[in-house]
């Protein structure tokens, strides 16, 4: 058996004297570069007294001497720092499944069981694991201008950097096969350590690597583990976990690792506290260095990629893809369903249906990694819909985010940014949220998000009040932020921005909400209310309504608002006034504002399904007067050719159908009869649309302003056609925001409802009275 210690000869300690002096270091120095905590092994060196091994090795390869040459009786089995005699590969093969069968335990206990957030009992990974894909290229290390990023939209902007915009995807298991040493990035949540879980697995089964041994090593503790010892080294640690495995041959580790047989797994780059994670980095390099044959994957958080690696490629984990989504739900309803397979896949297949409704797209931007899949999926378990108050989800997503996620898996922080209270950090997202959506900034380059950070931190206790020290401590703040919760995220090089655009926008609504009295919040109001006609603010005036403990003043703002729009033109005001007067004309009509808006979508050119939404309820005489018109533009607008004649003969015939107004049918019958039957004579009938149909058509129209008020030739301008779309969005605004289950009194409810869409003269007289 291999010595477990060696000490320096005679001869050997005035060599690495020599050595030592022409460096010019203290032996604090040495021992910083050997990753020792203490200089108490480099002294017993020098003394020639025994010292561990590989710290023997370590210190006469850093002063660049043979340690064979330095050593007392040095052992023969080892011919250089690290590595071993070659071993039959026959030989190797069966030590390798020797060591795998007695650590297959170990293995099976630290990664084959995952406990989720808020669930209350653990589940096998393979009954939640879903493959993961892999981005080569790392989205926030390009360089890119910020007017090239404001240019995306805002259904680009939460695929940008997520690997969803000409990125190209591999598996993560291809990933491990193609780089021997892997550094494996993602965000919060992204799925990392799983990911590394996974693996130690597969290996462990023989499915992955079939020839090396599973090490999965969690780095946080192992740099607590050695905290104490004065010294961080992977091969002391690894050999005590062989220890648990009843293998207490130290050779047999250096074996595999002299062969290239082993797969360390190692979590956690980024929880390693500050003061530590040097000394545990450069462990790691030296460690990947000695024993190269082998293979690496190591895991970080990406606002942390600054900690390098020599030699590591750098990849990141991929955004779940559709189909990914799809498998995750199947997997999760099963495994925490408590009935059986069946009903969970059916729960799952509720689930997809919903998130795929047009009203739940939030939801979906939010979902691409597991940590907000998985808590969606808890949440919709129980009522088997998604809240009607998206701001509740968002709200345990943050808290997650912010807090629970650490506290969960046992991890601390070291930084100014830990001793920030849940309130104060809520504060600082709003105020920055606030700042830079009301500007329409949507990134923001480095400098401008840390002046916002001063700006708010220079006011709490004990911060400095010299501005240098302030902007060392806002860029601290800001480096704290993205690697502890990835709130905000660097999309490029210098360039920051929300983590997701919903959360933007959530903060940019709190920060109204939470204004600190009555009288600011009024104000708040006031200036949201100025944006009502901006679709980019649509969010968060749905976002607010549902904050607010009583959200009829915001309503109220917005009704005055809306109805000021026309107010000054006299022509939309009379265009207002017909729409009102034709709808209360109309018999058995549904609730009258609806019946004013379908006919105010009626009357504009060209027609936009859209606009026809705020008519929810139709009743036959607002289906006849749709047809009419139809009538009129299809007659209007068709070229002069037999297959449109035709197709107005036959619609005229389907609304004599339904007309139920006798002198209406007389009418509408005698211009059917104008009209030659095509069936009998074609050429006919063609010959007679070419000569007839403009006199033809002006008498329809005629008939249908004589009976049905409709068909009247309004001419908007330009600007009274833009003028009219803004009213019209707004006014659905305001329903969207009524029906969004927010606090409003039902009696301002209703009067909202019924004033809807008013001229100004009606809305008068409804207020007199």
């Amino acid at each position: 058996m291999v010595k477990r210690s060696l000490q320096a000869s005679h001869i050997g300690i005035q060599h690495a004297k020599r050595a030592f002096a022409s460096k010019g270091w203290t032996q604090d120095n040495l021992a910083w570069e050997v990753g020792l905590k203490t200089r108490q092994p480099i002294w017993r060196f020098f003394s020639g007294r025994p010292v561990e091994r590989h710290i023997f090795i370590e210190i006469c390869s850093i002063l660049e001497l043979n340690w064979q040459d330095i050593a007392v009786d040095p052992p023969a089995k080892l011919s250089h720092p690290g590595e071993v005699p070659q071993t039959p590969v026959s030989d190797i093969d069966v030590l390798v499944q020797q060591v795998r069968s007695k650590r297959q335990k170990i293995i099976q206990d630290q990664c084959g069981i995952l406990q989720l957030l808020d669930i209350g009992h653990p589940v096998a990974i393979d009954d939640i694991y879903i493959d993961v894909n892999i981005l080569e290229e790392i989205a926030s290390q390009q360089w890119l201008e910020i007017s090239e990023l404001q240019n995306f939209n805002i259904e680009e902007f939460d695929r940008f950097g997520k690997g969803e915009i000409d990125q190209k995807q591999i598996p993560g298991t291809r990933a491990v096969e193609t780089f021997s040493k892997l550094r494996v990035l993602g965000k919060t949540g992204a799925g990392k350590t799983t990911f590394l879980q996974h693996l130690a697995i597969q290996c462990n089964l023989g499915a992955f690597a079939a020839n090396q041994i599973p090490v999965f090593i969690v780095l946080r503790n192992f740099a607590e583990e050695l905290r104490g010892r004065g010294e961080f080294s992977l091969l002391n640690y690894i050999s005590q976990e062989f220890l648990t495995s009843k293998i207490e041959d130290s050779s047999i580790i250096e074996t595999l690792l002299g062969a290239g047989r082993v797969l360390l797994l190692l979590d956690g780059m980024d929880e390693v506290t500050n003061q530590e994670s040097n000394a545990v980095l450069r462990e790691i390099r030296r460690f990947s260095d000695k024993y190269h044959k082998n293979r690496f994957v190591t895991t970080c958080r990406t606002a942390a990629r600054k900690l390098a690696l020599r030699g590591f490629t750098d990849v990141e984990i991929a955004p779940f893809t559709q189909e990914q989504i799809i498998s995750f739900a199947k997997k999760w309803f099963v495994a925490f369903t408590k009935t059986n397979t069946q009903d969970g896949q059916a729960q799952s297949i509720k689930f997809i249906q919903k998130l795929d409704e047009p009203e739940n797209w939030q939801f979906r931007q939010l979902i691409i990694t597991p940590l907000f899949l998985h808590l969606a999926c808890w949440v919709f378990d129980g009522h088997e819909k998604f809240p009607t108050k998206r701001t509740e989800f968002y709200k345990q997503g943050l808290d997650i985010l912010l807090g629970k996620w650490d506290e969960a898996r046992g991890v601390e922080r070291d930084n100014v940014y830990r001793g920030f209270l849940l309130p104060q950090k809520l504060k600082l997202f709003s105020q920055i949220a606030a700042a830079t959506f009301k500007e329409g900034q949507y990134f923001f380059e480095q400098r401008v998000i840390e002046q916002y950070i001063s700006d708010y931190i220079r006011n709490l206790p004990e911060m400095p009040t010299d501005p240098e020290e302030l902007q060392l401590e806002s860029k601290a703040v800001l480096k704290a932020i993205e690697s502890q919760h990835g709130l905000l995220t660097e999309r490029a090089e210098g360039i920051f921005s929300f983590s997701y655009l919903a959360f933007h926008e959530y903060f940019t609504a709190r920060k109204i909400v939470a204004s600190h009295n009555l009288q600011a919040l009024e104000q708040a109001l006031a200036r949201l209310v100025s944006h009502i006609s901006d679709p980019h603010w649509r969010e968060i005036f749905l976002l607010t309504a549902a904050m607010l403990k009583s959200a009829d003043s915001l309503v109220q703002l917005m009704k005055q608002h809306i109805d000021a729009l026309v107010a000054q033109d006299p022509y939309l005001q009379e265009f207002l006034t017909w729409a009102s007067q034709k709808c209360s004309t109309t018999p058995k009509q549904p609730k009258v504002a609806s019946a004013r808006a379908f006919y105010l979508a009626l009357a504009q050119t060209p027609h936009i399904a859209s606009d026809f939404t705020l008519a929810c309820t139709l009743d036959q005489g607002m289906f006849l007067d749709a047809a009419l018109d139809n009538l009129v533009e299809c007659a209007t607008y068709s070229s002069q050719d037999f297959a449109y004649g035709q197709a107005c003969r036959d619609a005229l015939s389907n609304i004599l159908g339904i007309v139920l107004d006798a002198g209406l049918h007389k009418a509408l019958q005698q211009l059917s009869q104008k009209l030659p039957n095509p069936n009998q004579n074609r050429e006919k009938f063609q010959v007679w649309w070419q000569t007839h149909s403009q006199v033809w058509v002006e008498q329809l129209k005629t008939v249908i302003i004589n009976y049905r008020n409709i068909s009247h030739r309004w001419q908007f301008s330009q600007e009274q056609q833009q003028v009219l779309q803004r009213y019209y969005g707004a006014n659905q605004l305001l329903l969207d925001c009524l029906n969004s289950n927010c606090e409003v009194t039902p009696a301002i409810k209703q009067e909202i409802e019924a004033s809807l869409l008013l001229p100004t003269s009606e809305l008068e007289d409804r207020e007199w009275q």
